[in-house]
């Protein structure tokens, strides 16, 4: 593995084999952000990623995905059922369903909609299974960074079904789409979607210029805890086979290479409390805390 010294901006490091491109995105094309659920507890920081997403969608076309990962948690804490995952994804039997849904498509969907809509951005709240804005299957056992095949349970796997309509009508009309990450087969049953999956393949079908995940961390960190400030698909692969990335990351590192693959211009995983969104989806220049994931 190369490693090259980055921007010059802090402790930021690039790990590809190819030579660097700025960030620049598309303007014809929507982008995508993903909110990861430790985002959207906080009032203040829900309202500042409101503002920011609202900034973005009077000159661009947005398209929101939102997980909820630790209020699914605790509330599955709540009802003493136990929570278990594998490299980030959530085993998921009935009774763990039933509160993903609710907490997802209830709680947290309602609550980012109404932040958006007083920060003045239309917003229309959503599920992957409405008007099968994501059409699913059962997700096959996976085979874990640990070794063992896992069976998932309850969880979707995306599959192709075409352009998202609902999504590019909404779009056409400048409305915001925010869809929670729960999907439906094709017979109607309901399914948990892992949030950066579900991203990544709406970003695909879109044709997105720019996937942004917006977490809690500072990108992708190396074995020294600094953040790489540029991946390649096949650098991001041998972090998760090293075992540099781990737990939530692999998901996300997965979801960033199936993207790229299928044609979205570029991921951008990101500390969503430090940096603008507004700025971070038409930056054309490395910002901190920020890994760029390219093809």
């Amino acid at each position: 593995m190369r490693r090259d010294r980055g921007s010059g901006i802090g402790d930021r490091r690039s790990i590809s084999g190819s030579k660097r491109r700025p960030l620049i995105p598309d303007p014809r094309s929507p982008v995508v952000i993903k909110l990861g659920g430790e985002l959207l507890e906080q009032p203040d920081d829900l309202q500042r990623l409101a503002t920011g997403i609202a900034r973005l969608a009077r000159r661009s076309s947005v398209v929101v995905v939102h997980g909820g990962g630790r209020e699914i948690d605790a509330a599955l804490a709540d009802a003493g059922i136990p929570t278990r995952q594998v490299d980030g994804l959530r085993v998921t039997d009935a009774r763990t369903l039933d509160v993903v849904v609710a907490v997802l498509a209830g709680a947290i969907n309602t609550r980012l909609v109404a932040a958006l809509r007083r920060a003045g951005a239309p917003a229309v709240g959503l599920t992957g299974a409405d008007a099968s804005v994501v059409t699913v299957r059962r997700a096959a056992p996976v085979a874990s960074v640990a070794g063992p095949l896992v069976n998932l349970g309850l969880v979707g796997s995306p599959v192709s079904n075409g352009t998202p309509r609902l999504l590019t009508d909404l779009l056409a009309r400048r409305y915001v789409p925010v869809v929670a990450c729960i999907g439906a087969t094709r017979d109607g049953q309901l399914l948990n979607v892992n949030a950066d999956t579900l991203a990544s393949h709406l970003a695909a079908a879109l044709r997105a210029s720019r996937l942004v995940i917006a977490g809690g961390t500072p990108g992708v960190l190396d074995e020294d805890g600094r953040t790489i400030d540029r991946l390649t698909a096949r650098a991001a692969a041998r972090l998760i086979r090293t075992g540099t990335a781990h737990k939530g990351m692999v998901a996300k590192l997965e979801a960033c290479r199936a993207a790229v693959r299928k044609g979205v211009g570029d991921v951008v995983i990101a500390n969503g409390r430090a940096v603008r969104l507004d700025l971070l989806a038409d930056a054309r220049q490395p910002l901190p805390g920020c890994t760029q994931v390219v093809r």
